[in-house]
């Protein structure tokens, strides 16, 4: 099997997680609010972790020298998905991907200003685009805009922090270190912000599968992400994943009854041409 059809099928299965998660927690938020499903995803993919770590030899691979930066990491990266988490229980399945889609090109500017990286002409361009679509999506100033459309969008922000950070750390860091630190600091994040009331509910027996089908979805889909990009071009690979777009609008269609927008049709289609032209703009520079 060639290189190219196995990151797709890698990829494939980054969908199918993300995709997961989405329908898991949307389920469980009635039993659950999003601190105590973070709570529970990080404390089960933090045994998760720290199993494969033991099973494969890697534990020593976990340092504690770059701490500061992995609690900035992660308190973007919890944030985010918290928001991320909540919109999907209040906004449309469909416009929260779409939304979460331009997560890639908030990505190129905070790169320009944290890593210094340079803003070329199509990163520019690609930003705007991917502006333009959330503006279309989201139709501010219209009975259709609300506080709660703003939540996917400032969780593609955050996500978009997150990617930066953790470039940042990629550059001294292994993949072990940065998924032990992710699950156990978000682990005691959701431990304080669900407990600060005195009132953390339990799964109950009918969620409980749910809940540990979120936090398995939360590593395998970064797992078979990253593995998809170590054998296929990301030109290649990451246009696969817009097809989470159209399967859970379809999802969200049959589930929920929700309406396929055209709106969210016609400004997901801009992002991700904007994402699609400036990943492969990127592929040829490096070639």
């Amino acid at each position: 099997m060639s290189p190219v059809l196995r990151g797709s099928l890698w990829m494939s299965g980054a969908i199918l997680s993300f995709t997961a998660m989405a329908i898991a927690g949307r389920e469980v938020s009635t039993n659950l609010d999003t601190f105590e499903i973070m709570l529970y995803r990080s404390a089960i993919g933090f045994l998760i972790v720290l199993t494969v770590a033991t099973l494969t030899g890697k534990r020593a691979d976990i340092r504690t020298d770059r701490l500061p930066l992995h609690l900035v990491r992660n308190l973007f990266h919890f944030t985010a998905q918290n928001l991320w988490f909540f919109a999907i229980t209040v906004v449309p399945l469909a416009q929260v991907f779409a939304i979460e889609f331009s997560a890639p090109l908030w990505a190129l500017l905070l790169s320009a200003i944290i890593l210094n990286e340079k803003l070329t002409r199509s990163r520019v361009l690609a930003g705007i685009a991917g502006f333009i679509g959330i503006l279309i999506i989201t139709r501010p100033g219209t009975s259709a805009m609300g506080w709660a459309q703003i939540t996917p969008a400032l969780a593609a922000i955050g996500f978009a922090a997150s990617a930066v950070t953790t470039r940042l750390l990629t550059r001294h860091e292994r993949i072990t270190s940065i998924m032990f630190w992710l699950t156990g600091m978000q682990f005691v994040f959701g431990l304080v912000c669900a407990g600060i009331d005195f009132d953390i509910s339990l799964p109950t027996m009918e969620n409980l599968p749910l809940v540990t089908l979120i936090a398995v979805c939360g590593v395998t889909a970064h797992f078979c992400l990253t593995t998809a990009l170590s054998l296929a071009p990301a030109a290649i690979v990451m246009p696969i994943d817009f097809l989470r777009l159209p399967l859970i609008a379809a999802i969200g269609s049959l589930m929920y009854s929700e309406k396929i927008d055209l709106y969210v049709a016609l400004g997901a289609l801009i992002i991700i041409t904007a994402n699609y032209g400036n990943i492969r703009h990127e592929t040829r520079l490096k070639r």
